[in-house]
């Protein structure tokens, strides 16, 4: 009798790994959130030398030495702090040469997710690091997760609605995430035209102010039945200083860009510069 075929191999959470603190706390998270999900984990390390220089190789007569053997290091701790979370955990090490985002994009081809670290994110150090996030949060394939802290329970996945088009798909990625977290999901509907009316919209406009959070909330509920959900609308602040001030409460937050010429949009800029949070960046 012949075997059965096999099913399609989950996607993998793929994450950024190069040996600071930052990419460390991001492995871990990785990890947890990879065996909460029952998918493999894909370590990445970027090995940049090769861009600069031949002299690759070990230096004769001292052992362990090299920049190929530094790296190879590097990326065995990030698959050893990674089974350090879960032992079972299906853990794969990736290296290539490359420049942090380029490589990344490519390793995170077929994955679910791909996180990083905040380094370099609104501080004076690191600013390479920093725009790496930025760079990857307008062109990643697939959702971003950029990591300031640890996983905190008990703690909502918070993200945030509007008009455009791509919202739906936002909410979906948001209603996953808190699945998968065993968190409330939040919704909160930063509404520009402060409640006006709708008359002065048009009788076919999109829905915003409360008849677009209250819509949003049915959506949520009927892509995750049973997720505790809540609402927020709000009025008359700039959307960034909304979701920042939010951010301080959320284990998540969960922000979508257009993406339009490769760009990310003031508001997600800001959130990823000062949100205190986990920011999921989708599309």
């Amino acid at each position: 009798m012949p075997a059965p075929a096999a099913g399609p191999r989950p996607a993998a959470v793929a994450v950024g790994y190069d040996g600071s603190e930052s990419s460390q706390l991001a492995v871990r998270w990785a990890a947890d959130h990879a065996a909460l999900r029952g998918v493999p984990l894909r370590v990445v390390h970027a090995w940049v030398w090769p861009m600069f220089t031949k002299d690759l190789g070990p230096v004769k007569g001292v052992a362990g030495s090299g920049l190929r053997h530094s790296a190879e290091t590097i990326l065995a701790e990030g698959v050893g702090l990674a089974h350090g979370v879960d032992p079972g955990l299906a853990v794969d090490g990736v290296m290539e040469a490359g420049l942090p985002a380029q490589v990344l994009r490519r390793a995170a081809a077929d994955a679910s997710l791909l996180v990083v670290g905040s380094r370099g994110i609104g501080g004076v150090l690191g600013h390479l690091a920093g725009s790496v996030c930025l760079e990857l949060a307008g062109a990643a394939p697939c959702p971003l997760m950029v990591v300031r802290r640890p996983h905190l329970p008990g703690r909502p996945v918070v993200v945030g609605v509007d008009a455009a088009a791509h919202s739906s798909a936002v909410l979906a990625d948001a209603a996953r995430l808190a699945v998968a977290m065993g968190a409330e999901l939040q919704l909160i509907h930063v509404d520009p035209d402060h409640g006006g009316d709708l008359a002065e919209h048009g009788r076919h406009a999109p829905l915003h102010g409360a008849e677009l959070l209250e819509y949003s909330l049915g959506e949520a509920g009927r892509l995750a039945p049973g997720l505790a959900l809540s609402g927020t609308l709000k009025e008359g602040r700039a959307a960034a200083k909304e979701f920042v001030e939010a951010a301080e409460d959320a284990d998540v937050l969960v922000l979508g860009t257009h993406n339009r010429g490769g760009g990310i949009g003031n508001t997600v800029s800001a959130v990823l510069h000062k949100a205190a949070c986990n920011v999921m960046i989708t599309r």
